[in-house]
């Protein structure tokens, strides 16, 4: 079979993966996702053209297009489940079409129930057939809306999980991906589409803001172990909170100290997720590590939302999933009822004993900013603070992102650097001092939190009476996968200008596409840490080099 993929950023020879993925994606699963991601298109063109859908067909599209972002589902037989529920939805929403007029989405797509079947119909709605058909540069863009919509839809999933909807969300969600399943288009347009993609995405962002901090509350500056505690042990890793929340209620009283892993670090920040004491600590880094990070935890693991990879057979029986998370022969868990993973820890020996604690600080939301914004504008008028950082993103597994941590090291000591996201983790546990009392690193958060930091600029910009681009700030992005192209469509669209991404440029943009990006939103490709750095600062690479040493670990 063959296959091709290029949504992420370790897409094979940097141009894409045509033979096997190399996040672990079969061409089986490959082809399926494309038919998915198909199935999705035809409900939202009918919805959109219909002007109306109801909430099974809205919760179906975020989860299909939630699915299909890298490291979520590789379980082809909840694929295929998945493909039953949407050819119904389907067939429903080809009848709101039609009640409104002529049905206009996916009529080619004909709901086929054979694994085989899919797999031949999949072969003429992926990412090379569009290719073929629109062109490079048209295809590229489209699929950029598309990722786009993809990451968005991840929020949107965590928000719905937590009661927090918006019907003119949906709306929005069906109306753009309609656009994007269209024959006849043209590039101008298709670049505003992306940024109103960029809009959408910022209203998700903060729908889930307002769910997270309405059920568990403003995150606060909190001290997070990163040392074992002797006990039975679960470790959490993915982005949702609501698992975590299920998860310390079902463990209480039993002995076992639950972890956080990668993106759920920044958790031990909210109120009502820390009050529970057996949230023990963080164990481990980033996503692409959990093979070696899973191997050494003597205890159950919990994946949640994206970040798996192929589990070792070292761990393959004491881990599960849950949510939209899937790979063959794990147990997952439907309905939030961990007992399995609660049966796995206290069989599994637990750690022995304690290590010495070793912490760091997590939890500075926009909230706990902003209630210290006097301070940090007095800092800047003052000269104190000279520069602000925004060092974040994706984390990933491919050789260039020593950058990111060299940058960091290297900032002078009279600048803050923010940060969010697993990208955190290639510097989150250096020492990097304060400034008049104010720590030098803030943690922001998750990759949704990028809201937290939209809204700490544009305060700032407020105080001083400027554009964010007018600010001592600025933003140096590392992507991996599709939540990282949401964010940047959300920037974008605001404006925000000079944003450095890397570590590499991602594949489906085309030399053509780039150039406007590059044109219409100063967008720079990294180069060496020394180099952007004395560009952002405006000095010498040599007077760069030699304001600070790379600092120790503790």
């Amino acid at each position: 079979m063959e296959m091709f993929c290029y949504q992420c950023e370790q897409a094979a020879k940097g141009t894409g993966c045509d033979a096997f993925g190399i996040c672990g994606k079969s061409p089986e699963v490959a082809a399926l996702q494309d038919l998915l991601l198909a199935a999705a298109q035809g409900i939202s063109m009918n919805a959109a053209a219909a002007g109306r859908s109801d909430h099974d067909m809205d919760i179906f599209v975020i989860e299909a297009l939630f699915t299909t972002v890298t490291n979520v589902d590789f379980d082809p037989d909840r694929l295929d489940a998945l493909l039953d529920r949407g050819a119904l939805l389907l067939e429903r929403s080809r009848e709101f079409a039609a009640s409104a007029g002529e049905p206009q989405g996916a009529a080619a797509l004909v709901p086929v129930s054979t694994r085989e079947g899919r797999v031949a119909q999949a072969a003429t709605h992926g990412v090379q057939a569009h290719i073929a058909s629109y062109g490079a540069d048209a295809s590229g863009l489209i699929d950029m809306i598309v990722y786009g919509l993809k990451g968005a839809a991840s929020y949107a999933d965590h928000a719905s999980i937590l009661g927090k909807e918006d019907p003119a969300v949906y709306a929005e969600f069906h109306r753009l991906l309609a656009i994007t399943g269209k024959t006849d288009h043209r590039g101008d347009d298709l670049l505003d589409v992306a940024m109103q993609t960029g809009a959408l995405s910022l209203r998700v962002m903060e729908l889930l803001d307002s769910a997270n901090t309405g059920a568990y509350g403003h995150p606060e500056p909190t001290r997070v172990n990163t040392e074992a505690v002797a006990g039975k042990c679960v470790l959490i890793s993915g982005h949702d909170l609501r698992d975590l929340d299920a998860l310390l209620d079902q463990t209480a009283g039993k002995g076992i100290n639950v972890y956080t892993h990668g993106e759920m670090l920044p958790c031990h920040a909210y109120p009502g997720l820390k009050k529970h004491p057996h949230l023990a600590g963080n164990w481990g880094g980033a996503w692409q590590d959990q093979a070696k990070d899973f191997a050494a935890f003597p205890g159950a693991i919990l994946m949640t939302t994206n970040c798996i990879q192929k589990p070792r057979e070292s761990y393959n029986e004491r881990i599960f999933t849950c949510g939209l998370v899937g790979w063959p022969g794990v147990t997952h868990i439907a309905d939030r009822n961990f007992g399995p993973v609660i049966a796995a820890a206290l069989a599994a020996p637990g750690f022995a004993e304690s290590a010495a604690p070793r912490e760091i600080t997590v939890g500075f939301g926009r909230n706990a900013v902003l209630g210290v914004a006097d301070t940090v504008i007095d800092a800047v008028k003052s000269g104190a603070i000279r520069h602000f950082f925004l060092i974040g993103g994706c984390d990933g597994i491919k050789p260039g992102r020593s950058y990111y941590t060299e940058l960091a090291t290297k900032v002078p000591e009279d600048c803050v650097v923010m940060t969010l996201a697993c990208g955190k983790f290639r510097f989150n546990k250096l020492e990097f001092g304060e400034i008049g009392g104010l720590p030098r690193l803030l943690d922001i958060g998750q990759c949704n939190d990028a809201y937290s930091a939209i809204r700490i600029a544009g305060a700032l910009a407020e105080a001083f009476g400027c554009g964010v681009n007018d600010l001592p700030l600025s933003l140096v992005l590392s992507w991996y996968e599709q939540k990282a192209i949401t964010v940047l469509l959300a920037l974008l669209h605001l404006g925000v200008s000079g944003i450095r991404i890397g570590p590499s440029l991602p594949a489906f943009l085309t030399p053509n596409v780039i150039d406007v990006l590059v044109e219409k939103f100063d967008v720079k490709p990294i180069t060496t840490a020394d180099q952007d750095l004395a560009d952002m600062l405006g000095e010498t690479v040599g007077a760069a080099d030699r304001r600070r040493a790379s600092r120790p670990t503790r």
